[in-house]
């Protein structure tokens, strides 16, 4: 998934990539143990009827931002 740009939150304002996970706890684990550091920790952003949404975010190194998203069931 892509998203627009977010002026006040990227110096370059690309737009955000998205990438789904089929596990986000076990996904920022294995990146943490890699030395990724995360802007925002794993969050609930949406209730669905037939799953959560999670969200995490971390950045490249050239500073774009990267979303990594689960469709919790």
């Amino acid at each position: 998934m892509l998203d627009v740009p977010v002026k006040e939150q990227s110096e370059h304002y690309a737009s955000i990539i998205y990438y789904k996970v089929d596990d986000l706890p076990l996904a920022v684990e294995i990146l943490k143990a890699r030395g990724v550091s995360f802007e925002q920790e794993p969050e609930l952003v949406a209730r669905m009827p037939d799953h959560e949404l999670w969200m995490a975010f971390l950045k490249d190194p050239d500073e774009n931002m990267i979303g990594l998203m689960w469709e919790k069931r």
